[in-house]
C-alpha cells in the first residue's frame, strides 16, 4: 500500500513538472531591449481640477450606508468633495466576521446643474482612462436638507447621504 502511494506521488509529481515544462516553453524572452513609450493617459489628464463654488452646499464628507438585495453585507459609500474639485469615492461592502472588501476612486468632481459629476482619474491607486465612460459617474440631486443628502445615480440607485465630519474614514 505504501509503495502504490509513493509511485502515486511520484506520478504526480510527474505530470507537475511536464506541465512546468509546457507552460515555461509558451514563454518567450524578448531579443531586443524594448523602448519607453510614452504614457498618453498621463498626456490626456487634466492639470487640476476645476474649483467649486465655495459656498456649494455639496462640499464634504458624505457617507451612506445601504443594504441591496443580492449582496450579503452592508454596502459603506463615502464621498469627499473638496472646495478645490477633488474628489474621493470609496465604497465598501462589510460583512460579518469578515474583512471589508472595497474600492477607492479619486479625481474631480464638478457641480452641473442638479447635478454632481465625478469624473475618476485612478481607481485603487491605479491611473484609469479618462475617455472610458466607466470613470464618469453623474449623480442628481433629488433633495438636500441641512447635513441630509438624497442622490440617484444614472443607474437609479438612490443614496441617502448624510454628512460626516472632514477627517471621516470608513473603519475596516
Amino acid at each position: 500500500m505504501r509503495a502504490g502511494a509513493q509511485m502515486k506521488r511520484k506520478g504526480m509529481n510527474y505530470l507537475a513538472g511536464l506541465a512546468t515544462l509546457a507552460l515555461a516553453g509558451c514563454v518567450t524572452m524578448p531579443t531586443e531591449t524594448p523602448t519607453a513609450q510614452p504614457n498618453t493617459a498621463v498626456e490626456t489628464r487634466p492639470a487640476a481640477c476645476t474649483p467649486a463654488s465655495p459656498e456649494d452646499p455639496v462640499i464634504g464628507n458624505w457617507l451612506s450606508k445601504r443594504n441591496e438585495k443580492g449582496i450579503q453585507g452592508e454596502l459603506r459609500t463615502l464621498v469627499t468633495l473638496q472646495a478645490n474639485g477633488q474628489m474621493q469615492y470609496t465604497e465598501q461592502v462589510k460583512r460579518p466576521r469578515q474583512p471589508s472588501q472595497g474600492l477607492s476612486e479619486a479625481g474631480c468632481w464638478v457641480r452641473d446643474g442638479q447635478a454632481v459629476v465625478l469624473q475618476t482619474l485612478e481607481s485603487n491607486g491605479l491611473a484609469v482612462e479618462p475617455d472610458d465612460p466607466l470613470f464618469t459617474n453623474r449623480f442628481v440631486i433629488e433633495r438636500q436638507q441641512g447635513k441630509r443628502l438624497v442622490v440617484r445615480s444614472e443607474t437609479g440607485t438612490r443614496y441617502n447621504l448624510e454628512q460626516v465630519s472632514p477627517g471621516y474614514r470608513l473603519p475596516f
